[in-house]
């Protein structure tokens, strides 16, 4: 009789288990499907929004002998691209949501400012080609992307974090940098002075 009275879960417990994990992971697997839209779309709202970001840090040292790749597979050098301009050095990747919300920014300040020698250089950390094609192709992004697999960019500057931008003035010093993403309105305020010289 007292067999009766015990709780199913007590009678068969390995049956109820994988159904309790089964439902556990599809709850967290909805949860993150509907949150990361979100969180990419307030970033998005949030940089487009929010006027002048923060104040570069402010750097001085000689521009780094990088030699990377280009989307073609030419062989490229930061200092010959920088010789004579402007360069806004942009450390990025696809797959990393303040970097997308902030590529149409870069790309509405280099149509603006392109006739001024003034580049932005976007390198890309670690993608293959064709994935940061696609990307490129899907933002309509005009200005130089370059592949950096090795993260070398990274190493240079000692900032592993994504997105981070360097600008270099015409003499290939860098000057300026910021970690995280930026916006037209920062870039108006802070380098656009460089360009006027």
């Amino acid at each position: 009789m007292r067999a009766f009275l015990l709780p199913m879960a007590e009678k068969n417990p390995k049956t109820r288990t994988p159904l309790l994990l089964t439902l556990i992971t599809a709850g967290v697997f909805l949860t993150g499907a509907v949150l990361i839209p979100l969180l990419t779309h307030g970033q998005e709202t949030a940089l487009e929004s929010s006027g002048v970001a923060r104040p570069p840090d402010m750097m001085h040292q000689a521009i780094p002998r990088l030699e990377l790749i280009d989307l073609q597979g030419n062989p490229v050098s930061l200092a010959s691209a920088a010789s004579g301009k402007v360069v806004l050095v942009n450390n990025w990747a696809t797959w990393c949501p303040p970097c997308r919300a902030e590529m149409p920014e870069l790309q509405a300040y280099y149509q603006a400012h392109a006739g001024q020698d003034f580049s932005v250089i976007a390198i890309e950390s670690g993608e293959p080609a064709d994935t940061v094609a696609s990307f490129v192709r899907r933002f309509g992004m005009t200005f130089p992307v370059w592949l950096d697999p090795s993260g070398a960019a990274l190493d240079y500057f000692k900032n592993w974090n994504l997105p981070s931008s360097y600008v270099v003035n015409q003499q290939g010093i860098v000057l300026m940098s910021w970690t995280g993403p930026i916006n037209r309105a920062t870039l108006e305020k802070y380098v656009t002075p460089f360009l006027e010289r």
